[in-house]
């Protein structure tokens, strides 16, 4: 086995680097999708423990009704890339 060290100069080039846009989903369409589907898992999960089947449910299709929000969203321009932002980078 080597004992030779891989300074940061010599590491090996990946497919993307860190300046190329890869699409981590930093958009208001997918801030809102990830919050309205965190607030629909909060509530599913309390209403599970507490055993409220109803409740459950509301949450569960406000989790669906986080997708759709965030759909619509990318759809109208909101989504990364979209028409409606100013992609100015970091």
């Amino acid at each position: 086995m080597s004992k030779t060290t891989v300074s940061a100069s010599k590491a090996p080039e990946t497919a993307a680097s860190h300046s190329d846009v890869i699409g981590h989903g930093n958009s208001p369409a997918a801030w809102t999708c990830v919050i309205i589907m965190l607030v629909g898992a909060l509530v599913s999960s309390v209403a599970f423990v507490i055993a409220n089947t109803p409740v459950f449910i509301a949450g569960a299709v406000l989790m669906v009704v986080g997708l759709i929000a965030g759909w619509g969203m990318r759809k109208a321009g909101y989504g990364v890339g979209g028409s409606k932002l100013k992609n100015a980078g970091h």
